[in-house]
């Protein structure tokens, strides 16, 4: 059926709501959901170098069309907690924000790369495992992103055609070089930080700079 439009478009709104195929509304994420008395959530310790006291992120999660086909988990507000003062305005202030973004609803995803991308002009820090980490506010949106993949925001499947690429890398390197009990990290102690996934794994394999987290390499 097509409609003509008869006057003027001064304004355009999302829909808020959907119906499901039984009549039943469906709830999406909007600025205008309250707030329940109870919200689950989950805490993360995140320990770095640039402090001697530890840093606790929680997040905490809505549930929309409870007991539903359609239920969904969202993110409703985050929370940064530290004996360290030192950063506690600008901390107080991203919390805000990105609590603001969660309940504005729709894809709040994106925050996760705008987090990674900052940069601290002192330079950033490995954490253990080999993860180079280029600032904390990067490793706030490091502890995002892996709660968002754990309520199924983000997906949390691998590629399986880049797992055999990465397996195979990592094969094919363990079979020419003796791994060292002394390296704590999970890659070869001489390795170099991949620019795709900042993880110090970049080996070079058959002439070739390899990354073996992710399998970026720079012969394709």
């Amino acid at each position: 059926m097509t409609v003509k439009i008869e006057q003027k478009i001064i304004n355009v709104e999302v829909l808020e709501h959907a119906t499901a195929s039984n009549g039943a509304e469906i709830i999406q994420m909007h600025e205008k959901v309250e707030r329940p008395e109870v919200l689950l959530g989950a805490t993360y310790k995140l320990k770095t170098p640039l402090s001697p006291h530890a840093l606790y992120v929680t997040l905490n999660d809505i549930v929309l069309n409870l007991g539903t086909a359609h239920e969904l988990r969202r993110p409703f507000e985050v929370f940064i907690n530290s004996k360290n003062m030192d950063h506690f305005q600008w901390i107080v202030a991203l919390t805000r924000i990105i609590s603001a973004v969660f309940r504005k609803g729709g894809d709040v995803t994106f925050l996760v790369d705008e987090l990674r991308s900052v940069f601290d002009p002192r330079g950033g820090y490995l954490k253990k495992g080999g993860k180079y980490m280029p600032s904390l506010v990067a490793e706030i949106g490091d502890v995002i992103e892996g709660h968002l993949r754990a309520i199924g925001m983000l997906d949390t499947a691998p590629d399986p055609t880049r797992s055999a690429g990465i397996e195979a890398a990592r094969a094919a390197y363990a079979a020419r070089h003796a791994a060292t009990s002394e390296n704590e990290s999970d890659f070869p102690a001489t390795a170099t930080i991949c620019a795709h996934c900042q993880t110090k794994a970049v080996v070079s394999l058959e002439n070739c700079m390899t990354c073996l987290n992710c399998g970026d390499s720079k012969c394709g």
